[in-house]
């Protein structure tokens, strides 16, 4: 009788901390909720980690992934799969056995707040392996260096080199890829990474070959508006809660962590702020980007007064290569055709949401996919054991506009 009792409390305990309430329109809520309970376990032992002295806490997070994600490069039957560099960047490659003579090429950056994970945790081993088979093309999975000992503009310098590197005469003809059909992509962070590479290189006359296609998986663009529609709407929804990616924007600039309420309360673009003008606000005026169906009843939050100095303190918040969608018209215009993925439960939805619309106001040919049940993540727990719904068809949406694009 004893044991049953404690195991009721012990289950009811257990189900108190998974449950979380989440919007009537999240794909598989219970999946999301154990994924979160998961994920919320992870970060608040690697807090206390952390508060204890013994490692920092990215650390710490970065060996629970490495243990139970990370995996050997074992090629398959379908695919050859080996780890190399790129540019001096590590890099995971994966070559499609057979099929055509010419493959097409992707260079893709994997996400995690340009501080977690790896192209050769399981889940984007798995991602770039599908897209080799089904693609008949070479996939370069970077993986760049990483916060807390790398910080902005490493990891984009990181990206930058790889992605010379893989657009060069040299590595087009040992890997046989056409280089008139290759592509930059990258989720989350690596979205970030990508978009700001496609314009670098875009506005490259010296470069010889070009992408033909950019391919952003929910890419974070911004970081001086944590008020958006989506951020206010999803700022309680997993997997990626506002504050965390307050945390990974300090984390990437190399910024003092306790300028996160500063951030989060929106102080630091504040009106007084003298660095930010009013055609630089004008870039991310989702009053006037978004759709109404998207701003919904949300208003924006802009202080008259804030923290003084930010901007100044912290360049890369306005810097164009940590934050794309600042970029000029001019720059965005000749980056290559777009395909832009965006999830409805998402703080940075409406990122994504934003540069798709400078993107077709520059000219650019943009395919804006929007999962109305999506949340941030959710296509690389497209496999088991997740197995998430709006995963596999987020995974299949974006490989198919790849198929027909590039």
């Amino acid at each position: 009788m004893r044991l049953r009792v404690a195991g009721a409390v012990l289950l009811a305990a257990a189900a108190y901390y998974v449950y979380l309430p989440l919007p009537s329109g999240v794909s598989e809520p219970w999946k999301l909720m154990l994924l979160d309970a998961l994920f919320r376990s992870f970060m608040q032992a690697s807090d206390v980690v952390h508060m204890l002295g013994f490692c920092h806490s990215i650390h710490m997070l970065n060996q629970v992934v490495s243990w139970v994600e990370e995996i050997e490069a074992r090629s398959c039957p379908a695919v050859h799969v080996t780890d190399s560099a790129l540019g001096g960047v590590p890099t995971r490659i994966f070559q499609p056995k057979g099929g055509k003579k010419l493959k097409r090429g992707v260079i893709y950056f994997h996400g995690g707040g340009w501080a977690l994970a790896s192209g050769k945790m399981r889940s984007y081993d798995l991602l770039c392996r599908k897209m080799a088979e089904d693609l008949d093309a070479v996939i370069m999975s970077v993986d760049y260096r990483l916060a807390p000992e790398a910080v902005f503009p490493d990891q984009y310098h990181d990206a930058l080199a790889a992605s010379r590197a893989f657009l060069s005469a040299e590595v087009l003809q040992r890997y046989r890829i056409d280089p008139e059909r290759v592509c930059v992509s990258g989720d989350s962070a690596g979205g970030n990474l990508a978009a700001a590479v496609a314009q670098q290189l875009g506005s490259d006359d010296s470069m010889t070959v070009k992408f033909k296609v950019q391919a952003l998986i929910y890419p974070v663009l911004q970081a001086l508006d944590f008020h958006t529609p989506s951020y206010q709407q999803n700022q309680d929804v997993p997997i990626l809660y506002r504050p965390y990616m307050a945390r990974y924007w300090l984390q990437y600039l190399g910024a003092d962590s306790s300028l996160e309420p500063v951030l989060l309360a929106n102080n630091h673009s504040s009106l007084d702020q003298p660095n930010i003008s009013p055609t630089t606000r004008s870039k991310l005026n989702w009053t006037a980007m978004l759709p109404a169906e998207r701003r919904k009843h949300f208003r924006p939050v802009v202080q008259e007064k804030g923290r003084p100095g930010v901007v100044s303190e912290v360049p890369g918040l306005m810097d164009v290569r940590a934050a794309p969608l600042l970029a000029e018209q001019e720059v965005l215009g000749k980056t290559p055709k777009a395909y832009v993925m965006t999830c409805e439960f998402d703080v940075l939805r409406d990122d994504g949401l934003m540069y798709a619309r400078r993107l077709w106001d520059a000219g650019v040919d943009v395919t804006s996919d929007h999962h109305e049940d999506g949340f941030h993540g959710c296509m690389v727990f497209a496999n088991l054991p997740i197995r998430s719904s709006v995963g596999q068809r987020s995974e299949n949406s974006y490989i198919r506009w790849l198929d027909q694009n590039l």
